[in-house]
């Protein structure tokens, strides 16, 4: 199994149109401040899944040499996670497309003209894709109803992506979530700032410790933070291109 984070950015990517904070400033010299938005890679010896598909999908797939995969995950219908959809336009016809119920009808909406095949998903329960064993389960996401978090597994290795959520995760949800080999947490901003549907760095950071993750790497970051090469000295900050594999 392996994984790369395409885009590790937040709903406007850093830069940000006419920031020029220290962040910004980084990413527009070429820094690793630069972040595309949120997608993930996972492939197998089988094949190839995106975990959602951001609006920065074409410029992913060509930075990466990509040109087809076998599916993709959505876990919620907010803009910055499926829009890039469309990215698959006279590329890839009918592309086998999984979540829940709700997410998947609600996205339908915007990218019924390119004929995905729908696979309805019921939170908890675990479905095999490229040889490797997915589950959904559901975070918190206001006001997102029904918002999912991934778990990928392959023999006794799991790596677990909340996805968006804030701290108030549902048990049920902590108790699948346990004692992952790589947790990829949604730590939008640094600890000095609270966002109401939204980690940030030490919150995720305390999940972690209370999932007891071997390892943590945070995800969907703003520029908010310092630039990426001093800000990675302090906390396990993701960037574009980020590879793991096991």
């Amino acid at each position: 199994m392996r994984l790369k984070l395409l885009g590790t950015g937040d709903a406007v990517g850093t830069p940000k149109i006419g920031c020029n904070c220290p962040a910004c400033t980084d990413a527009l010299e070429g820094g690793k401040s630069q972040r595309l938005r949120f997608s993930i890679l996972v492939e197998s010896d089988q094949g190839k899944i995106l975990i959602d598909t951001s609006p920065d999908l074409r410029q992913q797939f060509l930075k990466q040499k990509l040109s087809g995969i076998d599916g993709v995950i959505w876990t919620h219908g907010h803009y910055d996670h499926y829009a890039g959809f469309g990215e698959f336009y006279r590329v890839q016809n009918k592309v086998a497309v999984y979540g829940v119920r709700e997410t998947l009808d609600y996205i339908d909406q915007y990218v019924s003209f390119l004929k995905p095949r729908y696979h309805y998903v019921n939170f908890y329960e675990p479905f095999e894709l490229i040889g490797l064993q997915f589950t959904l389960f559901k975070v918190s996401h206001p006001p997102v109803e029904t918002p999912a978090g991934v778990i990928i597994q392959e023999g006794n290795t799991r790596v677990v992506v909340t996805s968006d959520t804030n701290p108030e995760i549902p048990e049920k949800s902590l108790e699948f979530m346990k004692e992952p080999d790589l947790l990829i947490a949604d730590a939008i901003v640094p600890p000095h700032i609270h966002i109401k549907k939204h980690m940030n760095s030490e919150e995720a950071l305390a999940l972690a410790q209370k999932l007891n993750a071997k390892e943590v790497v945070l995800t969907h970051l703003s520029h908010l933070y310092r630039p990426h090469h001093i800000e990675s000295m302090f906390l396990p900050l993701g960037y574009d291109g980020q590879v793991f594999e096991f």
